[in-house]
């Protein structure tokens, strides 16, 4: 019996091993980039059709080829760079302060219940203002320097990812710290083993959203006197009477924000394969 309760054992053990191997070539099939690529690809086809048969006029709706001819003209003449890299620079010093803020006090405001009764009204007053009613404060306060762009990111970052830290932590399941406590751990230990780890799903889909909003903050951070930034490119297209310029802004931020999230999410997956939840069992199955 010891015998057959060996084999049975190694066999499990493998098969669990196969299935984390398999689940780690399937986290991105093909088949899941392709599946994305079919309704914009359809929608770019479109496009260019209607636009080139006069549907839409053309000093309002360019087609996609003159588009991708802007971005291509300046990626030649090293200014799409330039662009790209700052705003990506304040977007990430930004998204940081903004996220250690959020930790830091959503941490606190979630592990004492006066602290939250101190704090929380007046961040959730805060964060119905709207992006553009801070500008001319931190006009103000800061000038239009690097200093109110980031802080005005900041901002944005730092109420998505605060409610989903607040909240990870104060929907922890209340039988998992008894069985902590019954096992002896101290207050670190609860933290660290149990609080922690059960809120781990909902502050990575703060991060997430943060970074999202983030993307939006940039284009109000770089209404502030900036010369440079994909924000800006969106000014200069609107007073050129340059739509195209105006969309090629608008894709370069479509697809670095969708980068940015993809390499979020696959942090996500990776930091979260220890859930039996559905999006799992679908990688694993497939």
């Amino acid at each position: 019996m010891a015998k057959q309760e060996i084999e049975v054992s190694n066999v499990f053990v493998t098969e669990q091993k196969s299935v984390r191997k398999k689940t780690k070539k399937k986290q991105l099939p093909l088949s899941t980039i392709v599946l994305g690529s079919i309704v914009p690809g359809l929608i770019v086809v479109v496009w260019e059709i209607l636009t080139r048969i006069g549907y839409f006029p053309a000093y309002q709706l360019p087609a996609p080829s003159t588009i991708l001819i802007t971005i291509y003209d300046m990626a030649v003449d090293g200014s799409l760079w330039g662009h790209i890299g700052l705003t990506t620079y304040r977007v990430f010093v930004g998204f940081v302060i903004g996220t250690l803020i959020a930790v830091l006090l959503g941490s606190f405001v979630g592990f004492n219940r006066n602290i939250e009764k101190f704090f929380d009204p007046m961040i959730q007053a805060f964060r119905a203002i709207p992006s553009l009613a801070w500008v001319p404060l931190f006009i103000l306060w800061m000038g239009i320097g690097e200093s109110s762009k980031i802080t005005m990111i900041a901002l944005g970052v730092f109420f998505p990812v605060y409610l989903n830290v607040v909240s990870g932590i104060l929907n922890v399941d209340r039988q998992l710290i008894e069985v902590g406590r019954i096992y002896g751990l101290n207050t670190v230990q609860l933290v660290t083993r149990i609080i922690l780890p059960a809120a781990l799903p909902s502050f990575l889909v703060g991060i997430r959203s943060g970074l999202g909003l983030g993307w939006m903050f940039v284009v109000a951070a770089e209404l502030m006197g900036a010369s440079q930034g994909l924000g800006f490119l969106l000014v200069l297209g609107q007073n050129t009477l340059a739509p195209e310029t105006i969309l090629a802004s608008i894709i370069l931020f479509a697809l670095i924000g969708k980068l940015s999230d993809w390499v979020l999410k696959i942090i996500e997956q990776r930091a979260l394969h220890w859930q039996d939840g559905l999006a799992n069992q679908e990688r694993g199955g497939n």
